[in-house]
């Protein structure tokens, strides 16, 4: 029979949980606070609170924001806007789809909310896109494209090709001159915030930049709409270079005192943000430099992903500790991760954080 020692947790140095009393709340930073000496997820909101505040407050930390999932399509975007305008975040790396839906916003254009009753091929013969709950109207992807078109008729990337981060800059620049409504492109033109797109090519704004290079080809040419190939058009692409995206990214972290990533959901963005650290390490080792290899100090994720489905959008910071990404908590290291729905816990982190930031100035 095992003798157990019936220890005392205070003894033990152990934090004392305290009971939610909302009457004793008037802020949010004051509940989301409490709630981090609660339990569960609630715990765990007021952790990534911790962090998020720590990082804002570093001045030696640049913040890299990685967002994915339709969180302009939820109406999250101006949040984003907020963090980048406050001066809270140095660089955005987000999907394709997500800068597009939010472009619709900063023309001026509208989201609504699906009719239940409507089918989905009914939805697709009414120019309807469906996003679980939502829909994003086909004529507005459509204006989308006269902006880009627009974008790419006058102007000319500075280097040989155009990155995804020069285009949002152009994008950022004529949004902020027809100040049609707020948007993250234009925030981040506003902020000098560079806004990276990994996958480019996988959303509405990468189909746009295609077709108008094969428009411009079938123009260059003279050939006639009616009489063109499929097999030919497709060979013409734009001039368009990643590598250029990702030297930037890394001079930006590789320079930075010390780095935060908030990340929104996980896929294509964070994998690509939280790559920086592997990159200058094997730079190093393939090219004999020694160059110091940046690893993120702060991190906070909100991503309701489960790690044991062994996808990069759930695993936690501890296994990108062991990629070299982050640094150990025994090193100083703080991450927070809530696995929550963002459009729950973003407004509700976002707002004790800032109210907390307003009242400390």
């Amino acid at each position: 029979m095992i003798e157990r020692t019936l220890r005392d947790g205070q003894a033990d140095g152990l934090s004392p949980l305290e009971s939610l009393d909302l009457d004793n709340i008037s802020t949010f930073s004051e509940l989301v606070e409490a709630m981090g000496r609660t339990a569960f997820s609630g715990r765990k909101l007021g952790e990534a609170y911790e962090v998020l505040l720590e990082m804002a407050r570093d001045g030696e930390c640049e913040v890299v924001l990685t967002i994915s999932g339709a969180m302009t399509v939820a109406k999250q975007g101006t949040i984003i806007c907020e963090m980048i305008d406050r001066g809270l975040v140095k660089a955005v790396v987000a999907t394709g789809a997500l800068i597009a839906h939010g472009l619709t916003e900063s023309i001026g254009l509208t989201h609504y909310r699906m009719d239940p009753s409507q089918r989905d091929k009914e939805l697709y013969e009414r120019g309807y896109n469906r996003i679980y709950d939502t829909v994003e109207l086909e004529s507005n992807l459509n204006q989308v494209e006269e902006l880009v078109r627009s974008v790419l008729d006058t102007h000319e990337p500075g280097a040989a090709a155009w990155s995804s981060a020069e285009f949002c800059r152009a994008v950022g620049e004529v949004l902020a001159r027809r100040n049609e409504g707020r948007g993250i492109l234009r925030s981040a033109w506003e902020r000098d915030v560079p806004v990276f797109i990994p996958a480019f090519t996988d959303s509405e704004i990468g189909l746009d930049f295609s077709t108008w290079a094969m428009k411009k080809h079938l123009d260059e040419q003279a050939v006639h709409p009616d009489a063109a190939e499929p097999g030919s058009t497709l060979e013409a692409v734009p001039g368009f270079n990643p590598f250029l995206d990702l030297q930037e990214y890394a001079k930006l972290a590789g320079e930075a005192a010390r780095l935060g990533i908030f990340t929104i959901g996980g896929g294509v963005p964070r994998n690509w943000a939280q790559q920086v650290a592997p990159y200058y390490e094997i730079a190093n080792a393939r090219l004999s430099t020694s160059w110091r290899q940046p690893r993120f100090h702060y991190g906070v994720r909100i991503c309701p992903e489960p790690a044991h489905l062994g996808g990069l959008s759930g695993c936690t910071y501890s296994e990108g500790v062991s990629w070299g990404k982050f640094v150990p908590p025994e090193e100083g290291g703080r991450f927070a991760e809530l696995p929550a729905d963002a459009t729950l816990a973003l407004p509700l982190l976002m707002k004790a954080v800032f109210e907390k930031l307003d009242s400390s100035e």
